[in-house]
């Protein structure tokens, strides 16, 4: 989410204090209705100035993925000398200050985004966009066709309401067994709890989609990589 004149300003319109003089004479219009100063804009919001939508350039925004090591925490600072997510991100003068895109638990590896875009990071965020993620998770325990109902139609755990959109198990190694998981919230911990509450021991878990956006398997761990325009034009696109 961002303030229309910075939303303008870094589409090429003008300067910021020009764009706000622009909001100010009631020449911009958002969503058909003449925009106020001060009002903000979803990435889902059009815009128009002189009858022209306005776009931000693909060029002037960034995503990047990176492959997550487990033992990293998905934050900017710790006491505790622990490894940071930001830690694996490119450090030269000139790169943005990079939003992260949802976080990770500790022990959990795989798919992270991170965009120089407040308004992708929302969208991309806010449970109103259902941008569903997947995750490969080994869990030890018996699992059968009652768990995985309780854990298609949710589980109430400490207050709020936790459950999978989709539930495909995989291959069975001894006591443990694969499993692919798609969810379209992010709660913290929330599918190691889902599997807790079914007496499923989670052993490895790993984010591999973020909604058109697949980690790939040359990716190794503690990589990151640009994303394409194609990339984030579906990015974009994703969930209106």
């Amino acid at each position: 989410m961002l303030r229309l004149q910075k939303f303008l300003a870094q589409a090429g319109l003008g300067s910021r204090r020009f764009c706000e003089q622009l909001i100010k004479d009631g020449k911009v219009l958002v969503n058909g209705k003449v925009a106020e100063l001060g009002s903000k804009v979803l990435a889902s919001d059009e815009v128009t100035h002189a009858g022209k939508k306005i776009v931000l350039k693909t060029a002037d925004l960034k995503v990047i993925m990176l492959n997550k090591p487990p033992g990293v925490l998905s934050a900017r600072k710790d006491e505790k000398k622990i490894k940071l997510v930001f830690d694996f991100l490119p450090k030269t003068h000139n790169e943005p200050d990079w939003i992260a895109v949802g976080r990770l638990d500790i022990n959990t590896a795989g798919l992270m985004l991170f965009t120089n875009s407040g308004t992708l990071a929302h969208q991309l965020m806010h449970p109103s966009f259902e941008i569903d993620r997947e995750y490969l998770v080994r869990a030890r325990g018996n699992f059968d066709e009652q768990k995985k109902k309780n854990m298609l139609a949710g589980v109430t755990i400490e207050d709020k309401i936790y459950k999978f959109s989709d539930i495909v198990p995989g291959e069975k190694q001894s006591s443990n067994q694969w499993f692919s998981v798609c969810m379209l919230t992010g709660k913290n911990r929330e599918v190691r709890q889902l599997f807790e509450s079914q007496d499923l021991e989670v052993s490895r878990l790993k984010r591999v989609r973020i909604g058109p956006i697949f980690l790939p398997s040359t990716l190794r761990e503690g990589a990151c990589i640009n994303l394409t325009e194609t990339q984030i034009k579906e990015l974009q696109d994703y969930g209106k």
